[in-house]
């Protein structure tokens, strides 16, 4: 069995990582995986797994991009796979459309997958015309199903968790002496602080300004809390982090906060910060920091909106907070900083990384038995 993943590029990004993790589990049990992509820092990874990568540059938002149709038209032919995976709405367009090209007993099977809340127009629909449609959390499938009720029936989706690799994130974890030593001594600040780590770029709908009247709101009870923001500031998006700076700053807040920017030990930082957050103003498709978090044992307070409310609501139900209700927020960190709460272990099924390969396996088989 051949699998053809369609994506726009392999940087890093939570897209990347699911593809990534899929081909390390289905090569590994014999599955041909081919990634088509217009490449990335991830490459060398993907082909480590077993997989090959091929470069087409099938990501831009451009029309020069439909260029790519025929000369997919002609990767389709050669390399018959017999399930054509796409992962984003570009490559997706590009896949379909190289898909429709030709003759139908040659045509792949087609999987698309919603990684992501896209908005609603015809452009997104083309995710919508899988022969499967993959959501990855149960709030993403009532999306589709009321975004797009005439493109996909409720029968041909297909709810797949993303998931966490249990052997690197576990309760027991702990960084190394020379990682905590470096970690101490570039924020001394932190010491003997109740820590809350907000994970994510710095964008608006993170709801960083909302830490404002959640620290105030601790620091008034004598809890010494202090946020660790975890993120990079993209171009373009330095008046959010000023926003984001002047609403702390207003609040007396600001020397309450350290800013590390972009980390790549993000394992480490969760498991060293007391509690994690998610202040998501509008509802996210899955939430995978949030899912390490909580299969290392640390305790995740969040908007009760979208996948982290799913995971919470598996995990830890007392972390589910009314969204964008900080005073509600705040009692709830209150309340841990006297009794941390564990949440539920070890991890169940669908939330594992064998589970979401073995479902996927399961899904690409009995397409290609239907046509046999």
């Amino acid at each position: 069995m051949k699998i053809m993943h369609l994506l726009p590029s392999l940087s890093s990004g939570g897209v990347e990582q699911v593809v990534l993790e899929l081909c390390q589990g289905l090569c590994e049990q014999g599955v041909d995986c081919v990634v088509v992509s217009a490449g990335g820092p991830m490459v060398s990874a993907i082909e480590s797994t077993g997989a090959r990568h091929i470069t087409r540059p099938i990501g831009k938002k451009s029309l020069k991009t439909f260029i790519q149709v025929g000369k997919m038209v002609r990767l389709l032919k050669e390399e018959k796979p017999d399930v054509l995976h796409l992962h984003s709405r570009v490559p997706a367009w590009v896949g379909y459309l190289a898909c429709k090209r030709l003759r139908p007993e040659m045509r792949p099977h087609i999987i698309t997958t919603f990684h992501g809340f896209h908005s609603v127009n015809f452009y997104s629909a083309i995710m919508a015309k899988g022969d499967c449609v993959v959501a990855v959390s149960e709030c993403m499938k009532e999306h589709i199903l009321q975004q797009y009720p005439r493109k996909v029936a409720a029968e041909n989706i297909c709810v797949i968790p993303n998931s966490v690799d249990t052997d690197l994130n576990f309760p027991e974890y702990t960084p190394t002496e020379e990682w905590l030593s470096k970690w101490n001594s570039t924020y001394p600040e932190l010491k003997g602080k109740y820590t809350l780590c907000l994970p994510g770029r710095i964008t608006r709908i993170k709801g960083a300004t909302h830490l404002a009247p959640i620290l105030s709101a601790l620091h008034e009870r004598g809890i010494p809390a202090h946020a660790v923001i975890v993120g990079e500031t993209k171009k373009g998006k330095e008046s959010i982090r000023q926003e984001i700076v002047d609403t702390l700053k207003k609040a007396g807040m600001s020397d309450h906060v350290t800013w590390t920017g972009h980390r790549t030990d993000l394992r480490d930082v969760l498991s060293v910060c007391d509690v994690t957050l998610s202040l998501t103003l509008q509802p996210e498709s899955f939430g995978k920091t949030t899912l390490e978090a909580l299969a290392l044992g640390r305790p995740v307070a969040g908007y009760e909106h979208g996948g982290v409310g799913e995971q919470l609501n598996v995990f830890l139900p007392e972390g589910r907070v009314p969204t964008k209700d900080t005073a509600a927020m705040a009692d709830v960190l209150a309340r841990w900083y006297k009794e941390k709460p564990t949440p539920r272990l070890p991890v169940p099924s669908p939330y594992r990384r064998e589970d979401m390969i073995q479902a996927h396996l399961e899904l690409y088989r009995k397409l290609c038995q239907s046509s046999s």
